[in-house]
């Protein structure tokens, strides 16, 4: 997957060191790939934590912190967008979401601060202090956010991460005057014209969705149904965990999370595409993101992610 930026006690870089997975800026990045399947080797790229353990996706690399300097703009503008200290997330809210209930922030699996989740390993009601901030239009800070959980994270058939917040989206609105980024609730269409807003870099990439690959492999994870761009988003270590967003809608329509760097096959940074048939398609340069329209299904009332849902498909614990 794309390289994660590091927090300055996870990962090698400068403000913070960036990791080798989710597309982050400031420790170094790394792209988080597709988990290998039967033998095949291959994962998400994750920037290295102090320890040397490598990231999955767009994390940010070491060195490679935001540069100073004027914000870009973009079709959609940064509003509602946040900078984790590793990653790129959105606040965001679902269908049926309150002004009374608890914010929701977005992100990849493989941006969490403790490193990334195994194969087959879910993550829910976890507490969690981790602090984002939410930017404006313009990609200056609007407010500081605080999480009280970790609602959902996994990097099995996905890589999502979702954090409850200790404030309500009124609150929220009220104090920097951000609304949340929609959450669409159908499977977006190929040929639609996309824009992934990066709240670590505050840079944007634009393109369409180029299809829909069956299964995306990247080292020992494996996706589902991911978002493959054309060649014009050429996503960053970072840049895990920004939104993908619908330029027509403004809608999020799903969560950026790896590209293949070197053109290798399914291994870390360079996850491969597998059709029904199981033949395998590497294309290099290409990046990925990930569906959210099922994450919908799976957020009852209240904001509260509950996998018990009827036509929840997320993986369980």
């Amino acid at each position: 997957m794309l390289r994660v930026m590091l927090n300055p006690m996870l990962f090698k870089g400068e403000e913070p060191p960036t990791m080798n997975r989710p597309l982050v800026g400031t420790l170094a990045g790394a792209l988080f790939g597709a988990a290998a399947l039967a033998g095949i080797a291959g994962g998400p790229a994750v920037a290295q934590e102090a320890g040397g353990q490598a990231e999955f996706g767009s994390i940010a690399r070491a060195g490679q912190a935001p540069q100073q300097g004027p914000a870009q703009q973009a079709a959609p503008d940064f509003a509602g967008t946040v900078a984790l200290s590793n990653c790129s997330g959105s606040l965001v809210r679902m269908p049926d979401s309150k002004p009374g209930d608890p914010g929701l922030v977005l992100s990849n699996g493989h941006c969490l601060e403790e490193g990334m989740p195994k194969p087959d390993q879910v993550i829910t009601d976890q507490p969690s202090s981790r602090g984002f901030t939410l930017l404006d239009a313009k990609g200056g800070e609007a407010a500081q956010l605080k999480a009280t959980k970790l609602a959902y994270a996994t990097m099995t058939d996905t890589d999502v991460s979702l954090y409850e917040l200790d404030s309500t989206y009124e609150e929220i609105e009220k104090e920097s005057g951000i609304a949340p980024l929609d959450v669409q609730a159908e499977h977006p269409e190929k040929g639609k014209a996309i824009t992934v807003v990066s709240g670590y870099w505050k840079e944007t990439f634009s393109c369409s969705l180029d299809g829909f690959v069956p299964e995306l492999r990247e080292a020992d994870w494996t996706m589902k149904d991911s978002l493959r761009y054309t060649a014009d988003c050429k996503t960053k270590g970072g840049t895990s965990g920004s939104p993908v967003v619908d330029d027509a809608s403004g809608k999020v329509v799903g969560v950026n999370n790896t590209r293949n760097e070197d053109g290798a096959e399914c291994t870390m940074n360079n996850p491969c595409e597998v059709d029904k048939d199981g033949k395998v398609t590497v294309r290099h340069g290409i990046a990925y993101g990930q569906q959210t329209y099922t994450l919908t299904q799976c957020v009852g009332e209240g904001n509260k992610v509950d996998l018990s849902l009827p036509d929840c498909a997320l993986p369980k614990p």
